[in-house]
């Protein structure tokens, strides 16, 4: 027998909203420097109310996107060194992969927690 608790899996409409929250974040191409950060806000703004688990998500969304911006301030300035383009290419890959499968998870309605993560919206 299996021992864990129920848990009430999120509405079709939650999970969607969800997946929005961390796909809002390819606005990157449409708004640079700062579409990243205000897509996942804005639509967490927008949809947070609805369920619990949006709100979780457009949190983690958020806070990733934050991080990755912070991220890639720094490579810009370690750019001078040369350095920086290499880890802008690294960094910028490694958000890629992550939000799609952060993406992919909420649509599962599997709550996704970001690794390096630095969670600033609580």
């Amino acid at each position: 027998m299996n021992d864990q608790p129920l848990v009430p899996q999120p509405s079709v409409e939650a999970r969607r909203w969800a997946m929005l929250c961390h796909y809002a974040a390819f606005a990157w191409f449409i708004v640079p420097m700062i579409g990243n950060v205000l897509g996942p806000l804005i639509v967490w703004q927008l949809k947070k109310d609805l369920d619990p688990f949006v709100d979780q998500q457009g949190k983690e969304a958020l806070n990733f996107q934050i991080t990755v911006s912070v991220a890639l301030m720094v490579c810009g300035l370690l750019a001078w060194i040369l350095i920086g383009f290499p880890l802008m290419v690294l960094v910028s890959v490694v958000a890629l992969v992550l939000v799609i499968i952060a993406g992919i998870k909420a649509n599962d309605g599997v709550a996704y927690r970001y690794p390096f993560c630095w969670r600033l919206v609580k």
